[in-house]
């Protein structure tokens, strides 16, 4: 007989990094349960995973800018007695403009999905990993989760939560059996960025060499999550950047990217 396939939980799966991951797990022979709010993108991708690579493909429908939602996808999950061996935290949105131009409503929402969302999803489906003494975890943040970025400032503000909470996971679930990693992927080409970039003449000039493909990172992602490692950054510009961030006195860094976020914001 078969061993049973460990279950990968892949928020955010209908698109980008999600979806790319989704696809590497599979080929992978892992099991999957999809969860996002484009039902019909789910059951669309679920059909064809499940047909190219035989594994077992659970889509569910869930809006995680809903508080109550997210609790009750993950009570259940826990009811239904599902095992989940990896979770992937890759839900996320982004809003590029200056802050006092976003509204109040778009501000909260990047905070609930990018934060709030990600700490629920962890603070249920965490207890059971340690309990039995194995999991992981892949948590989805972002290069600009390294300093803050004028134009994106509640978006980096969130993913530098993501890294700070994945950073302290790592070191209280150590020898515990459970791994904690943190994707901090530069600039990606994927539907986000590419709804941003029309909102951006100057993010329409983003150089393409600095721009990953999206499956390239999925796999980095992967093969990080599967070694445990703690942070993962791929793409070689996008590690010295993130190195160079973390050495430079804050106040340069500060200097440094608002010039540039700047420099992306819509002249009036």
């Amino acid at each position: 007989m078969k061993q049973q396939r460990d279950t990968v939980l892949i928020t955010g799966a209908s698109s980008g990094i999600g979806e790319a991951l989704a696809w590497v797990c599979a080929q992978h022979d892992l099991d999957l349960i999809l969860v996002a709010r484009s039902i019909d993108k789910l059951n669309t991708l679920a059909a064809e995973l499940s047909r190219q690579y035989g594994v077992g493909v659970i889509a569910r429908h869930c809006d995680l800018s809903s508080p109550e939602s997210t609790k009750n996808l993950c009570e259940t999950l826990l009811a239904e007695n599902r095992q989940i061996d990896m979770l992937v935290n890759s839900a996320g949105v982004l809003e590029h403009g200056s802050f006092v131009k976003i509204s109040a409503d778009h501000h909260q929402r990047m905070i609930q999905l990018n934060v709030v969302a990600l700490t629920s999803m962890l603070s249920y489906l965490l207890p059971p990993m340690v309990e039995r003494g194995s999991g992981r975890v892949l948590n989805i943040a972002s290069l600009g989760a390294f300093q803050p970025i004028p134009s994106l400032a509640t978006y980096a503000a969130t993913k530098a939560y993501v890294l700070s909470l994945s950073e302290a996971l790592v070191e209280e679930l150590r020898s515990t059996g459970v791994t904690v990693t943190t994707l901090c992927p530069g600039p990606t080409a994927t539907n986000m960025m590419a709804t941003a970039q029309q909102k951006s003449e100057a993010l329409l000039k983003v150089p393409e060499l600095v721009v990953s493909d999206v499956n390239v990172v999925a796999r980095k992602a992967f093969h990080a999550c599967i070694k445990g490692d703690a942070i993962v950054v791929p793409g070689a510009l996008n590690r010295t950047a993130s190195l160079i961030s973390r050495a430079t006195p804050k106040w340069l860094i500060r200097r440094l990217t608002g010039i540039v976020g700047r420099a992306t914001l819509p002249q009036d």
